[in-house]
């Protein structure tokens, strides 16, 4: 397994990235346990969560079981020292809380990574992020009427320097290593790393948005700013919430799947937005390169993303071992100057999908 290094060379982790959104949800206990046991044998010891897991759906009675899966792994196999743990702030995204979640603020955020700290049952968290800004984001679907006009620079600008002492004073503390952003824009990023020289508070080091073959809103300018300013993408959703697989192609929706638990808790089998008019045909010549080269469709999808001109760590998830394990290949696959010029050919022709 290769290796990444982030914030500067301050933390060293593995290319892939184990997702657990799902933990506590789906995947029971034991189950995330033995996802990462399997993930560390293959040499993945980067781990994914957030206050706000489990997901599908998001409840307020279950914010931070994810995490608290997460520190009984730490605290009953004793192995801490060999993984890297993210987390993340609650955000002002999220429809957990009733009335609203609360902006990130200076005085939310000691409150926030204490709780952290003891649901994980750590001294430390490796990667602390903001789960979204405070003024809202493009993300989710929401590009399509993205307004950019919600605050003035200067209050933008005033905000995250206040949040930079908060996040400096952790960091002093011992309490958390590295920053990083989420469902945030370039614009966005440029002002936190901004913020950071004017400052001297900690300088963004990850950036985690949605990236997959069939979401690609990173490719341009937000790509440039990545290499430009050292800020690795960690992507979330890289199959595109299992579309990917070709697993719900003609109308297919296996039972325990995410799609097949949403339609039973909320109603609802538009995977966040993802199932358009458009999609199948985009899965389809996808799936359809994979078949004619002789891949695996998840793992070319995740292997692509290594190839990408800037660092991207896929996230992602898993609710079985089988998925896992197939997941976990994709370190090995090397994707081919023909599977990729095909790849490139396939978004052409089926841009931005949803």
């Amino acid at each position: 397994m290769r290796r990444v290094k982030l914030a500067g060379g301050l933390i060293d982790v593995s290319e892939l990235c184990l997702g657990s959104m799902t933990w506590g949800t789906q995947t029971p206990e034991d189950g995330a346990f033995r996802q990462i046991d399997m993930a560390l044998e293959h040499g993945v010891d980067f781990i994914d969560t957030a206050h706000m897991y489990p997901v599908n759906p998001v409840k307020f009675e279950t914010l931070g079981r994810t995490e608290e899966i997460i520190g009984n792994w730490c605290a009953s196999s004793g192995r801490r020292n060999e993984v890297v743990i993210a987390t993340k702030h609650l955000g002002e995204g999220s429809a957990a809380i009733p009335g609203g979640t609360p902006r990130i603020t200076p005085e939310t955020v000691p409150e926030a990574v204490e709780g952290s700290l003891k649901r994980l049952q750590t001294d430390v968290i490796d990667l602390y992020q903001l789960h979204w800004p405070n003024r809202g984001s493009y993300m989710f679907r929401k590009n399509w009427t993205y307004d950019p006009r919600s605050e003035s620079r200067e209050a933008v600008n005033g905000e995250i320097d206040d949040i930079l002492g908060a996040l400096a004073r952790e960091v002093e503390k011992g309490r958390i290593r590295a920053f990083g952003l989420s469902n945030e824009s370039a614009w966005g990023t440029a002002q936190w790393l901004a913020g950071a020289e004017r400052t001297g508070g900690p300088r963004v080091a990850t950036i985690q948005n949605e990236y997959s073959l069939l979401c690609r809103l990173f490719d341009t300018d937000w790509a440039e700013l990545s290499v430009m300013e050292d800020v690795p993408l960690l992507a979330f959703s890289p199959l595109a919430t299992g579309l990917l697989t070709g697993k719900y192609q003609d109308e297919a929706m296996p039972d325990d799947s995410r799609m097949a638990v949403a339609r039973e808790k909320t109603g609802s089998t538009d995977l966040g937005g993802r199932v358009t008019p458009r999609v199948f045909d985009a899965v389809a010549a996808y799936l359809d390169i994979a078949m004619r080269h002789g891949l695996d469709p998840a793992q070319m999808a995740l292997a692509w993303q290594l190839t990408r001109p800037f660092t991207c760590i896929p996230i992602f998830g898993a609710t079985t071992m089988d998925q896992l394990e197939v997941a976990l290949g994709a370190a090995d696959v090397t994707l081919t100057d023909e599977v990729l010029d095909e790849i490139d050919t396939a978004h052409r022709a089926h841009p931005m999908p949803y």
